[in-house]
């Protein structure tokens, strides 16, 4: 974790247990499995509507995911396959849901953007650019109220940094000092430009943390066990009452923005250099230099690879939703009649 203000000499965090960066591996391990497989759905029509990969992404979720207690609440955008997963959620109902099954988390009603589920703590995945900050608020000021030791995780892009909700979100949890950790998932692109064209400073989240008094973290989003040492420390101070934070993950989608965008607009050595950063080859590299045994990186990789082919079969078994379900969950009372 490195601090702006901090020298390039700052003494790295200890590394995680052993225990601790195999439960990294796993899970970006499963969320990589899972979303190839999303998009080779895709290619094949079972995927209705849009979708955002992670892919590449995957440090930063299973960084949190580890660092997180089963009772804190995740809010994350319409990226959210990996955070949804980070959180525990089982594969098959996520898959349900992109291929607007029954089996899916909302019994295939929302779809990619929309990914919810509560008994994980997983919050919602939010379509409208910025619009969780405010909520995520909403979910720490109850903790705070009700005296739980309950931390509020809020991802979002780059590109939200220029949204008013971030700013308003980030001074409200300041000023009432919430339970919450903010976290910038910064992977230089927008929908098609880069957020350096449109941004007067040059780390878009933690160069404008010290505008609302908080410590401007900017950390390496490819490297998962940089991810978790950032996580822990925040969530810590968080649960401890010392309030919210605000952490820039730096990392790279190697695909476009969604899955119909090819993302051509790229310069192509910009995306050979963090191609080159996967952040999954490169830790699976130093888990066997820190003397992991190969073989049990080989059995999480045939576990995720098993995991990932149940799931499709069982969601792909699973029929459409029943049109009976479709007023179930629009009002208050479950149906569709309008109470004044």
């Amino acid at each position: 974790m490195t601090s702006l203000s901090e020298s390039p000499a700052a003494p790295a965090p200890p590394a995680p247990s052993a225990d601790v960066r195999l439960r990294l591996y796993r899970s970006m391990v499963e969320m990589r499995a899972f979303e190839k497989r999303a998009y080779d759905l895709f290619l094949q029509g079972l995927v209705k509507g849009t979708s955002h990969l992670g892919l590449g992404q995957e440090a930063v979720a299973a960084g949190f995911g580890v660092a997180l207690r089963p009772e804190d609440y995740t809010f994350c955008t319409y990226r959210g396959h990996n955070h949804t997963l980070a959180r525990g959620v089982p594969m098959a109902p996520v898959m349900a849901e992109l291929m607007g099954r029954q089996l899916g988390l909302m019994a295939g009603k929302g779809g990619s953007m929309h990914l919810t589920s509560i008994p994980h703590r997983m919050m919602g995945s939010y379509a409208i650019v910025g619009a969780h900050l405010t909520i995520a608020n909403g979910a720490a000021w109850s903790s705070k109220l009700r005296g739980a030791p309950e931390v509020t995780v809020c991802f979002f892009g780059d590109g939200t940094t220029n949204i008013g909700a971030f700013h308003e979100a980030l001074n409200l949890a300041a000023v009432w000092q919430l339970p919450i950790v903010f976290v910038c998932e910064n992977n230089r692109w927008m929908e098609y430009t880069p957020i350096s064209s449109v941004t007067a400073v040059a780390h878009p989240a933690a160069g404008r943390a010290p505008a609302y008094g908080l410590d401007p973290i900017l950390i390496d989003g490819n490297d998962a066990d940089a991810t978790f040492a950032a996580a822990a420390s925040a969530l810590e101070r968080a649960r401890a009452g010392g309030g919210p934070s605000l952490i820039e993950a730096e990392t790279y989608r190697h695909g476009g923005h969604s899955r119909a965008d090819p993302g051509k607009y790229r310069p192509d050595d910009e995306v050979a250099a963090w191609l080159a950063r996967d952040p999954i080859p490169t830790y699976r590299a130093r888990l066997v230099a820190a003397g992991v045994d190969e073989g049990a990186l080989v059995r999480v990789e045939e576990a995720a690879q098993e995991a990932v082919d149940e799931a499709t079969e069982q969601a792909m078994a699973s029929p459409p939703p029943d049109l009976a379900l479709v007023h179930r969950d629009v009002f208050s009372d479950g149906g569709a009649t309008w109470r004044r």
